[in-house]
């Protein structure tokens, strides 16, 4: 043996590798039975507040027949997705994924019911609600979004002004209604698993992407794509990343002002997408880009606050608008700390599904560029989560990170047939069982 080789970390035996992914699964397994059994406890005590079924914000439900499409569909991606993945090009591979994506999320909804996709937008607390406040007078109504926040529907309040005001843009159009707004959700939402592929294969490699793009389509986070919010966050979240990924392997100014933008979209969009910038932050120390690129993206990102200052709002106003309205609402404020700061892991573990688990202790122990950006995905759900101000309903809430921790199941040699079976599985399972609210 050489001395590069004595000076080479070793990989750990394979065995290893595989005793160590067991004991995840084992302990993914224990935590979200652990999660429910302790829910429905507290529940029965009268201690989980407005939650039907503890950690999920959602009751339950049965579905027999009405499932069957989604099966179909799920037998034929676990089916073709590994073999598409290997062969086609890059440039073929990437729409195809976008295809099957938007294919799975739209006919694992459907089983709810025809109106199924736009329903969960036709409730009173959703932003479609508060359109009407909007059309008359959008510069006013951002300038005294925070003085007037108490009189908004629950997710307005809960927000940032810009996803409301996306719907409204959306709306000026000429798309009107919640079926054009869940179109749009559901197709940015879609869209990240073209992303979050870019990004992989600029800053690792093309075959560790082409890896991840099956368990991508095949997620369970799937699930609350259709339709909830949280789904266009995590799309524009993904695509700034990838957008500054591109930007620091080609060199492009336009690809970093791209990114730089949608960055600056983020915390507009939702409060809690703060720790999100982990995800940029983590391509930009695997890519290094050139100063100058990283100042284009610095310069851009300042854009939309700077807009929506002059507009009159002013985002830590905004910050302690909602705290406060949250801090006295009755809802999530008064759920248990101690609970949901497990819970709530465990409702990530039923997004990222067993296949993450497994692979999660060999990628998290391998110095690569894998481990960082599913690390920066933890690290931002564990800073929410250890905040206290996500007590349940988090399986909307972890939607933008969670599709970056799935990353993980790259791990597996292709095609994985059985770990996309297993992802698959899980999500028609929880849609047979669940009712979601998202």
């Amino acid at each position: 043996m050489s001395l590069i080789d004595l000076e080479r970390p070793q990989a750990p035996p394979r065995s290893s590798q595989a005793r160590s992914g067991w004991v995840a699964v084992g302990l993914w397994a224990l935590l979200i039975a652990g999660a429910f059994i302790t829910g429905e406890a507290l529940r029965r005590a009268g201690l989980a507040t407005e939650d039907d079924l503890p950690p999920l914000h959602a009751e339950p439900h049965l579905l027999t027949w009405q499932i069957l499409p989604a099966v179909c569909v799920a037998a034929v991606s676990v089916a073709l997705l590994p073999w598409l993945a290997q062969r086609l090009s890059w440039r073929m591979l990437l729409p195809v994924s976008w295809i099957a994506a938007i294919a799975w999320t739209v006919v694992l909804s459907l089983s709810d019911g025809l109106d199924a996709l736009h329903r969960p937008l036709d409730a009173p607390t959703e932003y479609p609600a508060a359109l009407d406040d909007v059309r008359a007078d959008p510069l006013g109504w951002v300038r005294t979004f925070t003085e007037r926040l108490g009189g908004y529907t629950t997710h307005v309040r809960g927000h940032p002004p810009l996803p409301t005001l996306v719907l409204w843009a959306l709306e000026e159009t000429g798309l009107r209604g919640t079926g054009w707004s869940a179109a749009l959700i559901i197709a940015v939402g879609t869209s990240a698993v073209i992303a979050i592929a870019i990004t992989v294969r600029c800053v690792a490699d093309e075959t560790t992407a082409r890896r991840a793009l099956p368990f991508l389509v095949l997620a369970p986070l799937t699930l609350w794509i259709a339709t909830s919010m949280d789904a266009f966050f995590l799309g524009v979240g993904a695509w700034a990343t990838a957008l500054i990924a591109v930007a620091a392997t080609r060199a492009s100014a336009f690809a970093s002002a791209g990114g730089g933008l949608l960055l600056g979209t983020l915390p507009y969009l939702s409060y809690g997408l703060l720790p999100l910038f982990a995800l940029p932050l983590a391509v930009v120390v695997l890519a290094r880009p050139h100063r100058r690129l990283l100042a284009i993206v610095v310069c851009c990102a300042a854009v939309v606050p700077l807009a929506f200052t002059l507009a009159g709002f002013w985002w830590p106003d905004g910050v302690a608008a909602t705290h406060e309205t949250y801090l006295i609402s009755r809802g999530s404020a008064q759920r248990s700390y101690a609970y949901f700061i497990i819970a709530n892991v465990a409702v990530l573990g039923l997004l990222v599904g067993p296949a993450t688990a497994h692979a999660l202790p060999s990628v998290l122990a391998g110095r690569r560029p894998l481990a960082l950006l599913v690390g920066a995905a933890l690290v931002g759900v564990a800073a929410l989560d250890v905040s206290g101000v996500t007590r349940g309903e988090v399986e909307r809430i972890w939607v933008p990170y969670a599709a970056w921790v799935v990353l993980a199941a790259a791990h597996h040699r292709p095609p994985a047939r059985a770990w996309l079976s297993a992802q698959a599985v899980l999500a028609v399972g929880v849609q047979m069982l669940v009712q979601s609210h998202w």
